[in-house]
């Protein structure tokens, strides 16, 4: 089975150079918060988001070496996307992620805040100076986009009146948004056509939401230590996902103990094992699958070559997570 750094082959050492600009970029102007991005570059993500700018920026450009400003792009990507974990962290009173000890529990809730709006600064900054209003447009939707899929996730806990759709604009506005806005991007850096832009824009806006889709089964399948947190902790935090709004079409007596906020005992083991009875996670994983399918089918046009095939492989190593 391939891994996912595997798959980032073709951009391995843009991938590395993206590191250590990461933390100059921040730059040692303040010591915590050099060692707050210090803390949070070198935590071993995966790097998915700037993988994929850099991806695209390769399959796109195979006769020429990618511009200074796709580089750029993708180290502004991974800085937005620290930048929402470090408010989550703060939101979700998160004291791990990936294994290593979040920025406020670190250094505090004061310092964990700014280093986030400092980090969110600084990206904007960076952007501008791409010189490209069309990306900077696309982008700093994005950031509007975080916080309004955080104020929805707030507003909407315990309620089981949630949509499918309503969680669906949830997924895009906390996580495929970013993803979606930056692939779009790296087309309008490299002048590709109308077209071409609406399939990079749509292969990030499908896959990201395959991502989320994922993560949310995962929360209900996936160990501790592939989590770094215990499981159904969102349906726990009121936090409802596809398997639940999926699992609530078929057990109604699930809502009672929802609406409740699992204030009983033994409320929350049983609401947890409901799920596991439903159909709701299969029902999610098609879901991915089909998001997926759809992903893919926006890369027809790219040429053949590695970073087009790893684009693929990418969507396939997702939904690999829970088959």
């Amino acid at each position: 089975m391939l891994s996912v750094t595997s798959l980032f082959a073709p951009v391995e050492s843009d991938l590395h150079l993206l590191v250590e600009n990461l933390k100059n970029l921040v730059g040692a102007k303040h010591p915590i918060l050099y060692a707050a991005a210090e803390h949070l570059f070198g935590a071993g993500g995966k790097r998915i988001r700037p993988a994929i700018v850099l991806l695209l920026a390769r399959a796109v450009s195979l006769d020429a070496d990618i511009l200074p400003q796709h580089r750029r792009l993708a180290e502004i990507t991974e800085m937005i996307h620290t930048a929402s974990l470090v408010h989550d962290d703060v939101v979700d009173e998160s004291d791990v992620r990936r294994g290593v000890p979040t920025v406020h529990s670190s250094f505090g809730n004061r310092i964990a805040v700014l280093a986030g709006d400092f980090l969110f600064a600084q990206s904007s900054w960076y952007l501008a100076n791409l010189d490209n209003l069309t990306v900077v447009k696309l982008l700093s939707e994005v950031i509007m986009d975080l916080a309004e899929g955080e104020i929805q996730q707030g507003l909407n806990r315990f309620d089981t009146g949630l949509t499918l759709q309503a969680y669906l604009d949830k997924s895009y506005y906390k996580t495929a948004s970013l993803i979606a806005n930056s692939s779009k991007s790296v087309g309008v850096l490299s002048n590709l056509s109308e077209h071409q832009l609406g399939n990079l824009y749509n292969y990030g806006r499908n896959l990201g939401l395959a991502f989320q889709i994922v993560d949310d089964i995962l929360d209900f399948t996936g160990s501790v230590e592939v989590l770094g947190k215990p499981a159904g902790s969102d349906l726990k935090s009121g936090n409802l996902t596809a398997p639940v709004l999926f699992a609530l079409e078929e057990k109604p007596y699930l809502a009672s103990l929802i609406e409740r906020e699992f204030s009983e005992d033994g409320d929350f083991d049983q609401a947890f094992e409901m799920v596991h009875q439903s159909e709701g996670i299969s029902r999610s994983r098609e879901l991915a699958t089909r998001h997926v399918e759809q992903a893919i089918a926006c890369l027809q046009d790219l040429p053949a070559s590695e970073p087009q095939k790893a684009l693929v492989e990418l969507g396939n190593y997702v939904l690999r997570r829970v088959y």
